[in-house]
């Protein structure tokens, strides 16, 4: 079985739920643990985007197959390329992640990102996979990977279609029941296809 390890597009940082995160006066758990810098970036993208990026976390953490010594979950970090999930965060930092914006033609977003990615692959064993747990439907994350991911570089053809909500959704339904989603290269896929069905109630 090959090893895998996820990427994980970034939570909006930029957002009203971000500013309650970051609030000096907010008083849950993330947000205090983020003042003292005992939170992680999954904790924090994870409140920031809710349901989406929690099935994106919970489903890569489930199913993650990492080699001995990398990260099995790794998080596009805007300006810091990719991080580990469980990064820890402070809140200064995740202001700095906050204030660079999502966009292949910034350099400050750009260059980290291809610098990661290249070190990434130099790192993986030839035969690991790496699947984009995110949107190909835009050059923002796939542009900057695919010149050195290049194949390895996979995706769940089953967003395609789907909304933020229902990817998160469905990711979670994968986790619940076990059952891992299968996997196509990003140059194969298909960036805009029919939206599915809903999902039924569980």
């Amino acid at each position: 079985m090959a090893e895998r390890i996820f990427l994980l597009s970034p939570a909006h940082a930029a957002g009203e739920r971000m500013r309650m995160l970051l609030s000096p006066h907010a008083a849950f758990d993330v947000a205090r643990r983020l003042r003292e810098g005992a939170a992680t970036l999954g904790e924090a993208f994870e409140f920031a985007s809710s349901l989406y990026f929690r099935g994106k976390r919970a489903y890569a953490r489930a199913f993650a197959r990492p080699p001995a010594g990398a990260p099995g979950v790794l998080v596009i970090a805007p300006g810091s390329g990719l991080l580990p999930e469980e990064e820890p965060m402070s809140a200064d930092r995740l202001r700095a992640i906050g204030a660079i914006p999502v966009d292949p033609e910034d350099p400050r977003y750009r260059k980290p990102l291809e610098e990661a990615a290249r070190r990434l692959a130099a790192f993986l064993p030839a035969e690991a996979e790496v699947v984009l747990l995110g949107s190909i439907a835009s050059d923002k994350y796939v542009g900057p990977l695919l010149a050195t991911l290049g194949r390895r570089l996979l995706f769940p053809p089953s967003f395609a279609g789907r909304g933020d909500m229902s990817r998160g959704g469905l990711l979670l339904r994968c986790v619940r029941s076990g059952e891992e989603l299968p996997y196509a290269p990003v140059l194969e896929g298909i960036l805009h296809g029919p939206r599915p069905p809903k999902l039924p109630r569980p």
